[in-house]
């Protein structure tokens, strides 16, 4: 019969028809304090056997087995009378706070017992403490008669045998709960590891996994005779591993790093009993290494390099050969298209992956990462909506990642790579990706700022060179005019007054743009000229500065054919632009001959606008060409028209559609010369 009642706290008040406290019930400063035992550590089911063979022993009708439960006592064995239990705790108690035995013939008689249902029922108790090793009281082993007796030495012995029984009993199943819930915390330590920690017999079976290494090796947790993971069988042969480094590769799945260590676990007799082995995954340490190394050999190739052509191959070597991807390709952005500008493939991939020179807005991966101008990751390009181009081998590649490049007006290439694996997308990977995007925008927008101040400085320095000729003719005009208008009569001043004047206006006015022109040059050169940009009808200006310069030139031997759309409308700065029209079309007037025609079209051509300015002069010779755009210089081939050059060339015009992230190119042929100038749509 299993009992767990609460009784009332040990050690309670004497009987109250006697006065003070009993001596043998007085716990001195040297009593051991009970102990504690939880109601886990020993089973109803032995406890209530102990109980019974301490009454066959002792001779009793009732015995029972009370543990401490703080400053209680609770039975949990019993057995005879149900009434055992909650009859002898109150007396049980002094047993416990003594720790020694208590015998008592008759209950009603014996001032040690304390008021209670002992002392009203009557009856005789024989009790012995229950010890631990230490000789700390865990409980009572007692046995009980509802009828006065005195118990015999045999009798004493026996419960005492049966306490010592008790004690062996409790102190086994103490040691077991001890090491039960020894094996709990270290459990949980294990768990809360950041390694993965596992364990074998002699035997090499796996004995122990925590929950770490089950996370990182799956269903696959390795063993002692894997050859994939050795180290369990190298440490029960007696080694001692630290920090071997461990790489495993599962299927279509990233490389992933370990460090592992191991070592055997020796016996009490120094045999090898077993052998423990921790894994630290390092993967994400090895990865930002290597991220900082391809950020290193990423800087270093620019560094090196004249233009984004030659550092494209070195960049694209770095990613591949420093990220463990297999093919990288760099595309430029370039006349509405997007070009192949440079490809790396790792050594020993299958060569000849055929890569289109050029991809239209928005076709394959590189077309279409221009055209959303944002990263995007395909996990299997084999996939029919994988956006790859078709003319890449399928078969070889898997996940590919295409990273937009930017500089500062907008995007002006895409950098793809591609591994032969499948893998999900990493937000590190794409953000690592992204700042070498990063670097090669900067490294173009400097190399073009570069490219534009060497020009800038070698235009201004032959200006300057030639700005005293430019100026003293104008000058000289308006100074020799004056001069005659000063000493001229009346009649000379009323017949050749306005035309003297009008001489000096046009001096004055070329003059001034030439003053203004050089302000410009200065501003550009100084980084002070700012170009705003902002959305504008480019057709609308090119066909306003085209009536303008009809009017201008009413009378003039030559014809303006002008091909517009109605309406084109891209980010720009409308008066700087409508000055470069201004100056080409003033420019062609010029150069053009008697009874020639002025071509001036107007189109887009995907993400670009194309303006052609053409003339019927004689072509330029291609060893002039580029002098036209590098400061004052004059073929032999203009005409003195209504509208005067400022002699500066086509540096500005170049530099400011340099500014709006666009070219300006000469071409030439048997029937004049043709100004071409691309300006990008798609940058608001």
């Amino acid at each position: 019969m299993a009992l767990a009642r609460t009784t009332e706290p040990y050690g309670g008040t004497a009987a109250g028809s006697h006065s003070g406290t009993p001596a043998a019930v007085t716990t001195s400063a040297a009593t051991p304090e009970p102990a504690v035992v939880s109601n886990t550590t020993l089973s109803s089911g032995s406890a209530d056997q102990l109980a019974a063979l301490t009454a066959r022993a002792a001779g009793a009708p009732a015995a029972c087995l009370q543990l401490v439960d703080g400053n209680r006592l609770r039975a949990y064995g019993a057995w005879g009378s149900p009434a055992c239990d909650d009859a002898t705790a109150e007396i049980g108690g002094i047993v416990a706070r003594t720790g020694e035995a208590l015998a008592v013939p008759d209950a009603r008689t014996d001032d040690r017992v304390p008021d209670g249902l002992l002392r009203s029922q009557g009856g005789a108790y024989l009790g012995h403490p229950v010890h631990d090793r230490d000789g700390t009281v865990l409980g009572v082993c007692c046995v009980h008669d509802p009828l006065p007796r005195e118990w015999t030495r045999e009798q004493s012995a026996a419960v005492a045998e049966a306490a010592g029984v008790a004690t062996l009993l409790i102190g086994e199943q103490l040691a077991r709960h001890e090491l039960e819930q020894q094996h709990r915390f270290l459990d949980a330590v294990l768990d809360s590891l950041h390694d993965g920690v596992t364990a074998c017999d002699a035997d090499g079976r796996i004995v122990f996994v925590n929950e770490r290494m089950r996370r990182m090796w799956g269903d696959r947790v390795p063993v002692a005779d894997d050859n994939d993971d050795p180290g369990l069988l190298r440490a029960l042969r007696g080694e001692r591993i630290r920090d071997e480094p461990l790489s495993l590769q599962g299927a279509g799945r990233r490389t992933r790093h370990y460090l592992m260590d191991a070592q055997p676990i020796h016996g009490a007799n120094g045999r090898v009993v077993g052998a423990v082995q921790a894994v630290q995954d390092v993967t994400r340490q090895r990865r930002a290494e290597r991220f900082r190394s391809c950020e290193l050999a990423v800087t270093t190739a620019l560094a090196e390099a004249p233009s984004i052509e030659a550092a494209g191959p070195r960049v694209l070597e770095a990613v591949v050969a420093t990220l463990d991807w297999v093919h990288a390709e760099l595309w430029l952005v370039e006349d509405g298209t997007i070009r192949a500008a440079a490809r790396w493939s790792t050594p020993g991939w299958p060569a000849g992956i055929p890569v289109p020179a050029r991809l239209e807005f928005g076709q394959g991966l590189a077309g279409r990462a221009w055209q959303v101008d944002k990263p995007l990751w395909i996990r299997d390009v084999g996939r029919p909506q994988s956006l790859i181009s078709p003319d890449t081998a399928q078969e070889r590649l898997h996940t590919a990642l295409a990273i937009p490049v930017h500089d500062g007006g907008g995007p002006i290439g895409v950098l793809t790579v591609f591994a032969d694996a499948i893998e999900d997308p990493e937000d590190e990977l794409v953000a690592l990706m992204s700042g070498i995007a990063a670097h090669l925008g900067q490294f173009v927008e400097r190399r073009r700022v570069e490219d534009l101040q060497r020009q800038l400085v070698r235009s201004k320095n032959e200006y300057l060179a030639l700005v005293g000729h430019e100026l003293r003719t104008p000058l000289t005009s308006i100074s020799a005019y004056t001069e005659l208008l000063g000493g001229a009569d009346e009649a000379t001043l009323v017949r050749d007054g306005p035309r003297l004047i009008r001489v000096i206006e046009r001096n004055t006015t070329q003059l001034r743009d030439i003053i203004n022109e050089l302000l410009e040059l200065s501003a550009l050169d100084a980084g002070h000229a700012d170009v705003r940009r902002a959305p504008m009808d480019l057709a609308e200006v090119v066909r306003d500065v085209v009536d303008r310069t009809r009017t201008a030139i009413d009378g003039a031997p030559v014809e303006i054919d002008a091909d517009l759309p109605r309406k084109l409308i891209l980010p720009g700065d409308k008066e700087r632009l409508r000055h470069i029209v201004e100056n080409l079309l003033g420019t062609a007037v010029r150069y053009s001959p008697d009874g020639g025609r002025v071509g001036v079209s107007l189109r887009s051509s995907g993400r670009t606008a194309v303006l052609k300015v053409s003339d019927a002069a004689t072509d330029v010779p291609r060893a002039e060409r580029e002098q036209i755009f590098t400061g004052h210089y004059r073929t032999s081939r203009g005409h003195d028209r209504v509208l005067p050059g400022s002699g500066l060339g086509l540096i500005l015009s170049r530099t400011v559609v340099e500014k709006h992230q666009g070219s300006v190119e000469l071409t030439g042929g048997d029937t004049g010369t043709t100004v071409l100038i691309r300006l990008p749509m798609d940058q608001f």
